[in-house]
């Protein structure tokens, strides 16, 4: 599985909490944690600093609390945590992955799993909540989809596609067919 990692595991970049203006970069990579910054000030002793880096092993890294209290202050205590997961060798190979193949793995879960995947992360909750998910769930489930259903479930969202029963389906389709009667009647008189 290491094969599947990249030179760079993580990359952030972050301004310092306020009154600060100093900017931050946060690499790790398989083998050290770099950090980076410039110093960004009106203040004439300030003027003349130049950006500075720091570079670590993953070993040192883990016993600098020095540089762990600055990465927490700057990037959040969340990040630094990651930070050291990723430094003891504990990657999320799921978040990875990319987004059409997690899509293609989520539309064979259940309901339920969707919904508790979706509260994992941003990102899990974007992807589903898509209407590209919703799409292929709606697909593996009925087959065939006609341009009709299609047109619909644009207009009102895969997602709300699906959940709509199949007699409020009937009825949307139906009214939708009678506004489109209507309007080709109104262009032909």
């Amino acid at each position: 599985m290491a094969s599947l990692l990249q030179e760079v595991l993580f990359e952030t970049r972050a301004q310092a909490p306020a009154p600060s203006k100093d900017f931050y970069q946060l690499i790790v990579t398989r083998k050290e944690v770099i950090f980076r910054w410039w110093k960004i000030s009106l203040r004439s002793e300030f003027r003349e600093a130049k950006p500075g880096e720091l570079k670590e092993s993953h070993e040192y890294f883990l016993d600098d609390p020095s540089l762990q209290i600055q990465i927490a202050v700057v990037f959040g205590a969340n990040i630094l945590e990651h930070i050291f997961n990723l430094c003891q060798g504990n990657f999320d190979f799921l978040e990875r992955l990319p987004d059409p193949l997690l899509l293609y793995i989520i539309s064979f879960l259940e309901l339920e799993d969707i919904a508790r995947l979706s509260q994992v992360s941003h990102r899990f909750k974007t992807i589903c909540n898509s209407d590209t998910l919703w799409e292929k769930i709606v697909q593996n489930l009925y087959g065939a989809i006609t341009p009709e259903m299609r047109a619909l479930a644009q207009e009102v969202g895969w997602k709300q596609f699906f959940f709509t029963n199949k007699l409020q389906l009937q009825l949307q389709l139906r009214r939708r067919r009678q506004k489109q009667d209507d309007s080709k009647k109104s262009k032909t008189k």
